[in-house]
């Protein structure tokens, strides 16, 4: 087996995540101290060997992945957290880098997010609110538009008695904005009553609209989003890794290639080791003995 697939096993491997994931951990740890000023002062030299520790086991973790990849290593792009990966680490090398301590510090915090790029279910909430974001805007929007019926609505039959909550559209909408969490209904509520014995209605359909209906299509987009991101993470994964399984199998036809011109050259040695055995045989013989009574 070669070095490539021996890195995708190891890729694979339950440890090599774990190794990742602790110096994570300490790389996280190592910046939260640095914090503190007398105990980064008081430590300085170690906190700096950690961190030179954690940059080598990133740069060697990036190394067997890449080499994972080897000779190809464009499916090792195509993926974005490898992309982000990839440059937090060599980031690191750059001149210019240590000389700023600020970008030092935002490259190394950079190293914390690959937390995600480590577990899939991490990246699949990610990519689930990243793509929740368009039908949250048009909820979003749908929402607002709603408040500022109803704040209209409240301000022709509140504004008068209620000016504190419905004075004006911009007033109105900021109270029915508060009472979306449903926290202030009961307070609107007997304010209302008191003003109109009928305006239970409104403060009613305010809430089944807004709040319990905004909410519900809410988590519907948010469950929908979940199951796309899901099945995108699932289909990436599994081309990843059929790109590897088939890079692995290329490697095993490499060297059963191999194996077998090593076979028939030593199949060709041993037929010229037998040809020249029965030439010696042959004259060594008395006279009249030939290969055929030799065979014989």
């Amino acid at each position: 087996m070669r070095i490539p697939a021996r890195c995708a096993q190891a890729v694979e491997a339950g440890w090599f995540t774990t190794i990742v994931f602790v110096t994570i951990l300490v790389n996280a740890v190592a910046i939260g101290a640095e914090t503190y000023t007398g105990f980064a002062a008081a430590n300085g030299e170690l906190l700096a060997w950690i961190n030179h520790v954690c940059l080598g086991i990133f740069t060697v973790e990036l190394v067997v992945r890449l080499t994972a990849h080897a000779p190809r290593f464009g499916g090792f792009f195509r993926s974005g957290w490898n992309v982000f990966d990839f440059v937090i680490v060599t980031a690191s090398f750059l001149p210019f880098v240590g000389e700023s301590t600020t970008i030092l510090r935002l490259i190394r915090l950079g190293r914390i997010v690959r937390v995600v790029s480590l577990f899939p279910d991490l990246r699949v909430l990610l990519i689930a609110i990243g793509r929740s974001v368009p039908p949250i805007a048009s909820m979003g929007l749908l929402g607002v538009l709603v408040v500022y019926v109803y704040a209209v609505i409240g301000w022709i039959l509140f504004g008068a008695e209620l000016p504190d909550r419905y004075g004006d559209v911009g007033t109105a909408m900021l109270n029915l904005f508060v009472m979306l969490t449903l926290e202030n209904l009961p307070e609107n509520l007997s304010e209302g009553m008191a003003v109109h014995p009928w305006s239970w209605i409104y403060f009613v359909s305010f809430a089944l609209t807004a709040s319990f209906l905004l909410l519900n299509v809410l988590i519907g987009i948010v469950i929908n989003s979940m199951e796309e991101a899901r099945e995108i993470e699932h289909k990436r994964l599994r081309e990843e890794r059929r790109a590897m399984i088939a890079h692995a199998g290329e490697d095993d036809e490499i060297d059963a290639a191999e194996q077998r011109a090593m076979i028939a050259e030593k199949l060709e040695s041993l037929r010229d080791a037998l040809d020249s055995l029965e030439e010696e045989i042959e004259s060594s013989s008395p006279p009249g003995v030939g290969r055929d009574s030799v065979g014989r």
